[in-house]
């Protein structure tokens, strides 16, 4: 189907063609009131036909069947509408990489879902549990009429585990994950949840005013979305980046180390989208911005050629700079460590609202957070918001712990920091 799509574009005129072709195949396994509730196995295969006719861009999508000359067809006519511009493929390269990750059978996710929801309701009989365990193998391939044909199967192991207690009017949901290769590990999981079951035991007054927040791993992914928005090569050319003009400069603590490692951990990604091979790049080095990151198109502008970070935001979207696998440099110390530096602060572990966005302002409410006090947590705090700037924050680093973990494609230690207000009701 690939090399037929791209003969039937040249020969409808076509200058140019590029195909992108996108498979997956999920099982989860879904539990629900502590019982297990569905299997499923979900099949996905999508491919996006992209050419230029008169130097005009055409693209269009289809999802499982397909008729490859209407296809053509499609692309060529959306063509027409669209201005002229010079065309970016990736030129002659034939290769196959090897599969990265292993199946995991039904059976054993069904195994891992049930001993994590035991262990938990060994300790709270009362407790609701509610999980999904997850295995993923998805395929890649992109192929153009300039020789270029790479391929890739990535197989990823994930769980999402919710544990909702009620005490009277009081209700507590408190959710926690996995994204790994080959193996989950239920103790661990579970053991997250039971650690937090115990800070929640009593209600307590939240600290008010500029005191040191500690984002969890799992929380801290927050803080990182406005750094990602900041270090794409399209916001540098727009002037919409705060550091546009800052190569070279410290924009931040020099705590942080700032990289990407696409061969690195869950997920793995030897090309990006326009087929280009993804490498290791330090971005920020003890707080210092080294490098923007870039597609084909905003690396020609900039004059420093694509990094290798040209993505689809999805099969219908034209290749734009994305971070993959990014990683946030670990300190040292485990949670414990880190909450036994603070005389008073909160943890937050998780927020409703979303992150700063490229100014960095944001003001969130605490979905789940908890008090410290004299080095240890004393308890849960409810009606609680905290607010102000990611770069401010970023800037304030107090310490970095050793604990990080994968959300998604970004890992992250915990992290302490000053510089933002807590509001809440005692």
């Amino acid at each position: 189907m690939v090399e037929k799509l791209l003969d039937l574009a040249l020969q409808a005129g076509a200058e140019a063609a590029e195909v992108f072709l996108s498979q997956s195949h999920t099982r989860p396994v879904y539990f629900e009131a502590n019982r297990l509730k569905q299997l499923e196995s979900v099949e996905s295969d999508g491919l996006c036909l992209r050419l230029w006719k008169q130097g005009r861009p055409g693209l269009a999508v289809a999802y499982g069947d397909v008729d490859p000359r209407d296809l053509v067809d499609r692309a060529i006519a959306i063509s027409s509408l669209n201005p002229p511009e010079d065309i970016e493929l990736s030129p002659s390269s034939n290769i196959n990489y090897p599969d990265i990750g292993r199946e995991i059978p039904v059976d054993r996710l069904v195994q891992w879902g049930r001993e994590a929801i035991d262990i938990v309701r060994s300790h709270y009989p009362e407790i609701l549990c509610t999980a999904a365990w997850e295995c993923e193998m998805e395929t890649t391939r992109i192929a153009n009429t300039y020789g270029l044909d790479a391929s890739y199967t990535d197989t990823t192991l994930s769980s999402d585990f919710a544990a909702e207690w009620v005490r009277g009017d009081d209700f507590l949901s408190i959710c926690d994950g996995q994204t790994q290769r080959d193996n989950l590990d239920p103790q661990e999981l579970a053991d997250k949840i039971l650690l937090r079951l115990a800070w929640a035991q009593t209600n307590v007054s939240p600290p008010t005013g500029r005191v040191p927040i500690l984002f969890t791993s799992k929380a801290a992914d927050l803080l990182w979305g406005t750094v990602q928005s900041a270090l794409n090569g399209k916001r540098a050319i727009e002037k919409s980046s705060p550091w546009c003009d800052r190569l070279g400069d410290r924009v931040l603590s020099s705590h942080l180390t700032l990289s990407q490692h696409p061969h690195l951990g869950p997920y793995s990604c030897p090309f990006d989208d326009e087929g280009i091979p993804t490498r290791p790049i330090v971005f920020i080095e003890d707080g210092v911005l080294q490098l923007f990151y870039t597609d084909r198109r905003i690396g020609k502008i900039l004059g420093c050629g694509s990094t290798g970070n040209g993505f689809r935001p999805g099969l219908e979207g034209y290749p734009t700079p994305g971070l993959f696998n990014l990683i946030v440099g670990p300190g040292s110390g485990s949670l414990d460590d880190l909450i036994s530096q603070l005389e008073d602060g909160l943890i937050v572990d998780e927020m409703l609202g979303g992150g700063g966005g490229l100014s960095g302002d944001f003001s969130i409410n605490v979905a789940l957070g908890y008090r410290i006090k004299n080095g240890r947590v004393i308890g849960r705090v409810k009606d609680t918001m905290v607010s102000g700037n990611v770069y401010t924050a970023l800037r304030n680093v107090v310490r970095l712990g050793g604990d990080g973990i994968w959300n998604g494609s970004c890992y992250t230690p915990s992290i302490i920091v000053e510089g933002l207000s807590v509001t809440g009701r005692g």
